[in-house]
């Protein structure tokens, strides 16, 4: 796992997570850009999973090893469940559903590094 890649991870996330407040403080759902945004987003979380499943593979083991994995698979699947529940939802709350899924995934990043480094 690389520094890098969890900041900005956690930086698109939050960059996302504060346009889709916007948005849905002024009342509107997610749109194209939205949906481009977040599909960026989780291009940066492909390419930070892939470092993760690249070092377990070379041999590091994180202290959690279950818990570890379990964070990859929530990390990958939650900006596109997001998405396509926020597109069901035309109105505000579909950014709001949005919005969500992008400050679960900074969450997450988070946790990631402290079980990949052994902390908590």
């Amino acid at each position: 796992m690389t520094e890098w890649a969890a900041t900005a991870v956690a930086v698109g996330s939050l960059a996302m997570a504060g346009w889709c407040l916007v948005t849905a403080l002024r009342g509107h759902g997610v749109g194209r850009a939205h949906l481009a945004g977040l599909a960026l987003v989780e291009l940066l979380v492909l390419v930070h999973v892939g470092y993760g499943v690249s070092g377990l593979a070379g041999g590091h083991r994180p202290r959690e090893y279950a818990t570890f994995v379990g964070y990859l698979i929530a990390f990958v699947l939650i900006l596109p469940v997001g998405a396509g529940l926020a597109r069901l939802e035309p109105t505000r709350w579909g950014s709001t559903i949005a919005l969500v899924a992008c400050l679960v995934d900074a969450v997450l990043i988070v946790r990631l590094h402290q079980v990949w480094v052994g902390v908590g």
